[in-house]
């Protein structure tokens, strides 16, 4: 918004030319984000302490140490989250540019529902929330129209240029090589919805310890707000013979944002956590991720920068297969983080060796730019 105000008026005072910088406004939402979180922090746990006495539902069938160590937690943390990124995003983002509506109507389509799941839960006084099946069919509804807005923005922004690699909407870019790409044609809607969906519902299931899926989060966006700096700048775009989609750029701002506000979130959640982002930030913050990646045509190197996630994911499927079929369980317990608490890791210890784990892939992930 300050963008679209002040700019124009850099011709009269020289100092709003800083507007025009994305390094410049992505490291001023990321900052304004945190600072937000440090002056609604307080206010906003207290709130949900009041609302929430016995604090969050813990799982009958977790860990028997949450039952005490967690018990009268407030969850719903996400409502910070949220708060700060769309404020800082608005203030900070080209307000003109369509990927930031899209990125926001996910971020807050998907906040809602986590917040309903989340209400639900605390009325209900157990962990059992909106049903999978409602849960996932609007989360399919809003991923899929998501995806249709993202692939109508590329068409109408599909420009060829010499020498610039410039992707159909429905392309999927393979890393690591050259000038690789796949059509997915029709199929790209139901790809697309899926890895919005799938990510929104791993980080998740990662966000089962103090700090634990916050920092990952944080780490994946700082990724790809390099990403979407990239993607949308022609001249490293074709350096680094990535594609170039117009208007990714702005990308960079909304994902310091949640820079931001997570590290400021993390002030309240680390170890031993004053509140817990619930699903309310959880599902918002993975969809967003996983529509940044749709966006800039990265979905694949998400999987390997977001593979902290996608671990614990794996984990819960090959549980519940192995159970149904043969009746034994891979892991003491699934996700798999629980799986290293039945085996005596301190819930410190776990949490930061996974974060080390997330820092080593997104590493990998980034190499992706120049290894190809």
């Amino acid at each position: 918004m300050l963008y679209n105000f002040l700019y124009p008026l850099a011709e009269h005072f020289s100092l709003f030319n800083l507007f025009q910088y994305l390094t410049f406004r992505t490291g001023a939402a990321t900052l304004t984000a945190l600072f937000l979180s440090f002056i609604f922090g307080p206010h906003i746990i207290q709130k949900l302490k009041t609302m929430q006495p016995q604090g969050q539902p813990i799982r009958n069938d977790g860990p028997q140490s949450h039952i005490i160590e967690k018990k009268g937690t407030p969850t719903m943390g996400g409502v910070l989250i949220l708060i700060c990124v769309l404020l800082s995003t608005l203030l900070w983002a080209d307000i003109s540019n369509a990927y930031i509506w899209v990125i926001l109507f996910i971020m807050v389509s998907f906040g809602g529902i986590g917040f309903l799941d989340d209400y639900l839960k605390l009325t209900r006084k157990n962990a059992k929330g909106v049903s999978a099946r409602k849960k996932l069919l609007f989360q399919s509804i809003f991923a899929f129209i998501a995806a249709s807005c993202v692939a109508y923005i590329n068409t109408k922004n599909h420009t060829p240029l010499q020498g610039v690699m410039i992707p159909e909407s429905t392309t999927l870019m393979i890393p690591f090589l050259k000038s690789v790409t796949i059509n997915l044609g029709w199929f790209f809607f139901v790809f697309a919805a899926f890895v919005i969906v799938g990510t929104s519902n791993a980080v998740n299931l990662t966000d089962g310890l103090d700090g634990l899926a916050i920092m990952p989060t944080i780490i994946a966006c700082g990724c790809f707000a390099l990403i979407s700096y990239v993607t949308g700048h022609m001249i490293f775009a074709k350096y680094l013979q990535i594609p170039f989609i117009q208007g990714t750029g702005e990308l960079a701002v909304f994902c310091g944002a949640i820079i931001g506000a997570g590290l400021g979130f993390l002030w309240y959640n680390a170890p031993p956590a004053s509140v817990f982002m619930g699903d309310t930030g959880s599902l918002s913050l993975g969809a967003s991720l996983g529509t940044v990646s749709i966006i800039t045509k990265h979905e694949l190197v998400l999987a390997i920068v977001g593979g902290l996630f996608v671990m614990e994911t794996v984990s819960v499927i090959i549980q519940i297969f192995s159970y149904k079929l043969t009746g034994k369980r891979v892991f003491r317990m699934a996700p798999l983080h629980h799986h290293f608490e039945h085996k005596g890791w301190s819930e410190a210890t776990i949490v930061i060796r996974f974060w080390i784990i997330a820092f080593i892939l997104a590493l990998i992930g980034l190499s992706t730019l120049k290894l190809r």
